[in-house]
């Protein structure tokens, strides 16, 4: 993949959650990986990750949730994503979900669930796979 093609990813922090040293880590492994990350810090609201994903030009949204918020949060981002026709952003979620929300989750557009302890090279190989080829810009050189 060549510079101007590379995947872009925002790694988000939604709801009252202050614990980010999980977002960091991800965040710097996708980068150490050649991907461009942006990190949007603590305390995010849905409309300001789907709105700093639009202004980007993101390919992929990681969220990290350990507040327990998920089933609040992943449902308000999925209709965001949808209302900006945003519809080839991978959506993907860290943290701390039970597994009876897994379902849900999935059903609200959620691609992966990475709980603690999944292999970073796991989640730099789902982005790869499933990042969408058609959102990368077209080179005209």
């Amino acid at each position: 993949m060549t510079n101007e093609q590379k995947i872009r990813v925002l790694v988000a922090k939604p709801g009252l959650d202050g614990h980010d040293r999980g977002a960091k880590v991800i965040a710097r492994a996708l980068r150490d990986a050649g991907m461009e990350v942006i990190y949007t810090g603590l305390r995010q609201t849905p409309e300001m990750i789907v709105s700093a994903a639009l202004q980007e030009d993101v390919h992929v949204i990681g969220l990290s949730i350990l507040s327990g918020a998920h089933n609040v949060i992943v449902p308000r981002i999925a209709a965001l994503l949808k209302e900006n026709k945003m519809d080839d952003v991978l959506l993907v979620v860290g943290g701390i979900i039970p597994e009876q929300d897994m379902e849900g989750l999935k059903k609200n557009r959620v691609a992966a669930i990475f709980p603690p302890g999944t292999a970073m090279e796991a989640i730099v190989q789902f982005i790869r796979n499933n990042a969408k080829p058609h959102a990368f810009p077209v080179s005209h050189s």
